[in-house]
């Protein structure tokens, strides 16, 4: 591989590895219906079952933070994760239990163990964010 080739690798996003707006919409649907099978937390999604619109609002916002956090144009205009999460006393199994969903949809999609890895820190640095809250 070239020097130039190599560098343009490098730069290569995270949003762009994950397949930009398309991808990570498809990888949010692959998520919410991992995490409603889920045993450990799908009591945490099913009362929005009978609620479409709530669940295609989360799937917009969740959208849009994966966007804006992997180098995507997006900008999430949500609430903090802290706020988002605020009241719901997520245990620490139970994010372990949505961390690992979403890590096993990318490995479903085809993503490779370094973009896996890459997610996987970026969900351990906003645990405290949300575990307990």
């Amino acid at each position: 591989m070239t020097d130039s080739a190599a560098r343009g690798l490098s730069r290569v996003t995270l949003y762009e590895r994950l397949g930009g707006g398309a991808g990570l919409r498809t990888l949010v649907d692959g998520i919410v219906a991992a995490h409603l099978e889920n045993p450990t937390i799908q009591h945490r999604f099913t009362p929005y079952l009978d609620r479409p619109d709530r669940v295609e609002e989360i799937k917009r916002h969740t959208c849009a933070y994966f966007s804006e956090g992997s180098g995507g144009p997006d900008t999430y205009r949500g609430r903090s994760m802290t706020e988002a999460h605020r009241g719901m006393l997520v245990t620490d199994a139970e994010y372990t239990a949505a961390a690992d969903d979403i890590i096993g949809t990318l490995a479903r999609h085809g993503h490779d163990a370094e973009t896996r890895a890459e997610v996987r820190d970026i969900l351990e640095a906003i645990r405290g964010e949300i575990v307990g809250v």
